[in-house]
């Protein structure tokens, strides 16, 4: 019976789960608010302590997995095109890098987040805190919130599918539909985008429907060049090439050019010209710079041929009317 009425006053002091410092104070002193008010003060802070530290534990495990996945995911895009075309060129491909370090910081605030949110929770519910009111209103928060914001998750998951699928990366020339030029800034949310008269552009990732790289793995200067009917075409296209091998040899545009310069030929036939296509293979983002220099060498190359340039009908004066006779 004595032993029934220790446990019960035992349990009233310290709980139906008594801590050794409180069950050791109680049976010392007698006292269960003296127990009680040792075992808030020393094992409650205890328990916290081993939460926070295993928290921070946990964390840098995650930090440290996330890391690993990272650099895994910028390995295997060794096989693609254009990171193999860099490694064996002795440069490091920034636009993976920069991917991957993006990801990375997204999934460890992700991570951290919701460890040290969990955490916070244990330990809420050690300093006596009724958790079940929270979490019911939590969930009622979450689900209003969840339909307040449905645009932002969809910028959030198009996001992340957008950095694991490598569709386009810092310094990537792309057309988002909403918006074309430079991508300076990838986020979960929202894409940087400057075009070519400076603006820039703040992109929801949730409104970008289709997706125009012009610099991944490779790039194509094309240049169209229009000549007048007449026009010796077999010997304008040698001209072409001749000038384009010669533009590509050159020291600073030798290293961008993955394949010869290629002559496709006759491209349209127009009401006052014949257009003829000129394609080199590049580096990516290249073709910008080598296609403004083809077009001036080319006209260059040409006007010194003699090539007969299109002349627009409406242009071309009207015959002279005859005198009527007598």
């Amino acid at each position: 019976m004595a032993t029934q009425v220790l446990s019960d006053d035992l349990a009233k002091a310290c709980g139906a789960k008594p801590g050794f410092v409180c069950r050791q104070v109680y049976e010392a002193t007698g006292n269960d608010g003296l127990a009680g008010a040792i075992d808030f003060l020393v094992t409650a802070p205890l328990r916290i302590l081993l939460i926070l530290a295993l928290a921070f534990i946990l964390n840098r495990l995650a930090r440290r997995a996330i890391r690993r996945f990272t650099s895994r995911l910028v390995a295997s895009a060794g096989s693609s095109g254009r990171l193999k075309t860099m490694l064996e060129a002795g440069q490091p491909d920034l636009r993976a890098a920069g991917r991957a370090a993006t990801l990375g910081d997204v999934l460890r605030s992700l991570s951290t987040a919701t460890i040290y949110g969990l955490a916070l929770l244990t330990i809420l519910g050690e300093v006596g805190i009724n958790l079940g009111p929270l979490v019911a209103s939590a969930g009622v928060a979450g689900v209003a919130l969840g339909f307040g914001a449905q645009s932002l998750v969809k910028d959030f998951l198009t996001g992340v599918f957008m950095l694991v699928e490598d569709q386009y990366g810092v310094g990537d020339i792309v057309d988002l539909g909403p918006a074309s030029g430079t991508v300076e800034g990838v986020g979960l949310r929202t894409t940087r985008v400057r075009d070519a008269r400076g603006v820039m552009w703040h992109v929801p990732n949730g409104q970008v429907n289709r997706v125009g790289n012009k610099s991944q793995d490779w790039s194509r200067a094309l240049v169209d060049i229009e000549v007048g009917y007449g026009t010796d075409l077999r010997a304008t296209q040698d001209t072409i090439k001749r000038t384009a091998e010669e533009t590509c040899a050159e020291e600073r545009f030798a290293a961008q050019v993955l394949e010869p310069p290629e002559v496709l030929g006759v491209e349209l036939l127009g009401k006052e010209s014949v257009s003829l296509r000129l394609v080199v293979k590049t580096q990516p983002a290249a073709q910008f710079a080598l296609m403004r220099e083809l077009r001036l060498r080319v006209h260059e190359a040409l006007q010194a041929d003699g090539v007969l340039w299109p002349v627009a009908r409406e242009s071309v004066p009207p015959p002279a009317e005859k005198p009527p006779d007598g």
